[in-house]
C-alpha cells in the first residue's frame, strides 16, 4: 500500500478515518497519501507501542501524532485535538481502498473538513484541498449545505457565480 512493503493498514483497521480518505468513501475517490485518523484517546499509547515495535517512525505535533515507514510513502496522522473524539462513537464500516475500515460518518468527515479549512495556520494549499473535499462532498449530500459557516457557503456561492459569468460570457445562457 502506497509503496510499502507492509501493510500498514491493518493495524489501524479499528480506529476511525477522518479526512481526505473518510471523504473519499462517500464521494469519487482523489489519491492521497495522508491518511488521518481519531482513535480513542486511551488507545493511543499502545498504538505509539505497537509502532515503534513495527519499527514506524513516530513524530508528535500539537494536535497531531504523524506515524510513518522507512519503506512506505504513506504517512498517518492521528488527531489527538480532543475535538475529535466524538467521531468515533458513530463510525460505521465502509470501503475505502480496498479494507473496510472505521469512518466517522459523513456529517462528521464534513465538520473536519471546515475545522481544517478554517485553520488559517495551515498552508493555503492545503486548506484549498479542504475546500474541494467540502464541495466534494456538498454535491453529493446537498442536505448539508446549510450546516456550513456562511463565510464557506460565501465561497461556495464565488464559485456558483464564476461559472454563470462564464457560461454567459461563452454564450451559453440567456
Amino acid at each position: 500500500m502506497a509503496n510499502g512493503e507492509s501493510d500498514i493498514i491493518q493495524i489501524l483497521l479499528e480506529n476511525c478515518l477522518i479526512g481526505g480518505l473518510a471523504v473519499n468513501a462517500y464521494v469519487e475517490p482523489v489519491v492521497s497519501l495522508d491518511l488521518d485518523v481519531v482513535a480513542a484517546v486511551e488507545n493511543l499509547d499502545a498504538i505509539c507501542k505497537e509502532a515503534r515495535t513495527r519499527g514506524l517512525k513516530i513524530e508528535q505535533f500539537e494536535h497531531s501524532i504523524k506515524i510513518t515507514g522507512a519503506s512506505s510513502d504513506l504517512r498517518i496522522q492521528f488527531q489527538t485535538d480532543p475535538r475529535y473524539q466524538k467521531f468515533v462513537s458513530g463510525a460505521d464500516g465502509r470501503n475505502v481502498l480496498g479494507y473496510t475500515m472505521k469512518v466517522a460518518c459523513v456529517e462528521d468527515v464534513l465538520q473536519g473538513k471546515v475545522w481544517a479549512y478554517m485553520d488559517t495556520t495551515r498552508r493555503k494549499s492545503k486548506r484549498q484541498k479542504d475546500l474541494a473535499d467540502i464541495f466534494r462532498i456538498v454535491e453529493k449530500f446537498s442536505q448539508l449545505e446549510t450546516t456550513l459557516p456562511s463565510s464557506i457557503r460565501e465561497e461556495m456561492d464565488k464559485y456558483d457565480n464564476t461559472a454563470l459569468i462564464g457560461a454567459d460570457i461563452a454564450g451559453l445562457t440567456n
